[in-house]
Formats: structure tokens, sequence, C-alpha cells
């Protein structure tokens, strides 16, 4: 496989035009191309004889739309193929403020929790900086005459979460590589405010995060109050304890300034009666820190199970009468499997996808 332009920052490809005999302003118009998500075949800027030496080196479609899947609440669910041909998922998720997309950091995830579909085929292989940067540029692309055609911005894109397949702080170079160029100044330019990492809890590069000076959105996949419950479906509990991850929030929330968030997935028998919920509120109360409640989508090779939702809101409740800042997040795309890697893994099974459910 070819190496891939969006890799680059500004600064990286003023130097790569300069060593191919090009006035610097090319640079411009490249970086203008790869930002509105065009091939470099596309962009009609450049002249044939230089988009010919940087495909000599550079591939012209680092990703490209497998399927796509419309919900009936406006959800749109991707599968992204790259060039090796390795697929991750995605979902752009429709709000009153903008719209939200959910991103891949890895082909697949080695973290194993047993309620989520990514960890199934285990992981395949780190994404890099660029390749994460082209799911936003593609699915912007994709939305341009929509935005255009109601006097908006071509960007579609206003916040993105790393929360698709794969753990981030697993690849954490290229992650913190990708914040840096998705938050720069004349590309997509999305606020750092407008970021939400979620991790599986590892503490180290939790630390290192905090120095990186992103004042990103924080989120930790908890799900349980206690390390011995959480490692029955989380194995890197087994590393890492509860109390080591609230160190680390509370390190993060110092150096950023910023309040910390946890996940908390709702699975039946196993973390949501009301002892959990003062469990929760004994464990949380008084952190500069919100729960989302999150409801299970059920993976049908786990045997894990939702709870109703007469149950997700009696908990909600237990939460919210003992002044623990909590909501209960809004199911959306549960009829295109909106759970990640629910998408890949049917593709992978079938080798297509034409049903969810």
């Amino acid at each position: 496989m070819k190496k891939i332009l969006q890799d680059l920052s500004y600064a990286e490809l003023e130097a790569l035009v300069l060593s191919l005999g090009e006035k610097k302003f090319r640079a411009k118009q490249l970086y203008e191309g790869l930002m509105q998500g065009k091939k470099i075949s596309d962009i009609t800027s450049l002249s044939k004889v230089f988009k010919e030496k940087l495909l000599e080196t550079y591939e012209n479609e680092p990703i490209k739309v497998k399927e796509k899947y419309l919900s009936a609440d406006g959800t749109e669910k991707y599968l992204f193929e790259y060039a090796d041909g390795n697929l991750v998922e995605g979902v752009l998720m429709k709000y009153k403020y903008g719209y939200t997309q959910c991103v891949s950091t890895q082909v697949g995830c080695r973290m194993g929790c047993k309620f989520c579909a990514s960890t199934l085929q285990g992981l395949i292989r780190n994404l890099t900086a660029g390749e994460i940067l082209c799911q936003i540029l593609l699915v912007n692309g994709l939305h341009r005459e929509e935005m255009l055609g109601r006097g908006k911005e071509a960007r579609a894109v206003t916040n993105v979460v790393l929360m698709g397949s794969g753990e981030p702080l697993d690849n954490y170079d290229e992650v913190v590589k990708f914040l840096k160029n998705v938050t720069a100044e004349g590309g997509v330019c999305i606020s750092a405010r407008n970021i939400s990492l979620s991790t599986c809890g590892i503490v180290p590069k939790m630390y290192r995060l905090a120095e990186e000076g992103i004042p990103l959105n924080l989120t930790v996949s908890l799900h349980a109050t206690d390390d011995e419950s959480r490692a029955r479906t989380m194995p890197v509990a087994k590393a890492y304890k509860i109390a080591e991850i609230l160190k680390a929030c509370e390190h993060y929330f110092q150096k950023t300034g910023r309040r910390y968030y946890f996940e908390y997935t709702l699975i039946e028998g196993e973390n949501c009666d009301e002892e959990h919920a003062r469990a929760l509120i004994t464990l949380l109360k008084g952190k500069p820190c919100h729960v989302n409640l999150i409801r299970l989508n059920e993976v049908k090779e786990r045997s894990l199970k939702s709870t109703s939702d007469k149950e997700a809101y009696r908990f909600l409740g237990y939460l919210e009468k003992g002044g623990l800042s909590a909501t209960l997040r809004r199911q959306i795309g549960v009829d295109i499997g909106g759970a990640c890697g629910q998408l890949r893994a049917g593709y992978l099974e079938k080798g297509s996808v034409t049903s969810f459910g």
C-alpha cells in the first residue's frame, strides 16, 4: 500500500511540494483539495504533471464507502474500505446543534470487552492519523452539496467522537497526530472542545494525553463499580484498577480544566440494580464528572442482555436522586447495527450486510 497525503500536516505538505520542484503556493492548493475530500486526480487546480508525480508515491483514493445504511431516525452508518482492503465503520449522528461523526482508530481491537463487537476478530492493525482523518473528509464530501444547499458551510461534521472500532489510546501516537491535524487552522478545523475520546482506561496514556495541551472531552468506559465486576466484561480491568483510573481523570481535570465523563453500559443482571446505583454514587459523587448511561446494543456472539427501558430510567432516577450528574443516552441507529463493530462483523461473516436485528 502506498503512503497517503492526508498523513501530512500543512508544513509537511509544503516541504513535499518544494522537494518535487513545485512552487510553494501549490501546497495550499493541494491541502485545500485534500481537506475537501478530493482524490489527488480530481484536484483541478494542480497540473497533470504534478499530480502524476504525487501518484507515484501516494494513494489516489485512500478510503471509499463499501456499504452505507440509513436509519429511520436519520443516523447514517458507513462501512469504509481502505486501499489495502481492510474495513472499519463509522456513524454519522444528526442533532439540532450539528452532525457528530463517530470514527474508528484501529482495524479491530485487542481490548476484548465482552459487550463490543469490534473486538471479535482481534486487532488487525492500527490506522494512521491520515486514515482516521479520511473518514471525516469522506463524509464531509458526501454531504457538501446538502450543506451548501441549506446555506451552511460545506463542512457537515461539527463534532467528533473517537469511539468506533479500536481503543484510541492503544494507537496513541497516530491518534494524537490526528487530533492535532483535525483541529489545525485552515483544514477541517474542528474545535478540540467538540471532540470526545473514549478509552477503556489505559492509565499511563491518560496521563500522557493530559500533557498534550488538547482540551478534548475525555470519556472512560467504566461499566462497573468494583474491579472484580469490571474484569468480568473488561479484561483491561486486570491491569488498571478503578482507583488508578479516577486518579488519572483527576489529573486530566487539573491539567485541562475539563470535566471528564464515564460511560456506563446497562447490562441485565450485571450492573443495573439499586445497589449498583448506590455504589456508583459513592464512587463518583462530588467529582467533576458526568455519567452517560447506555442501553446495551446486544451482540449476537455474546450472551449479555440489555436492560429494559423502564429499568434504565429507574437506574437514572437513582443516580439523580443521589446527586450524581447523569443522562441516559438516546438510542440511535439500532435498526442499522449502530453499535461499534456490528456492521464490519456482519460483513466479514457473510461477505455483505443486507439487514440488521
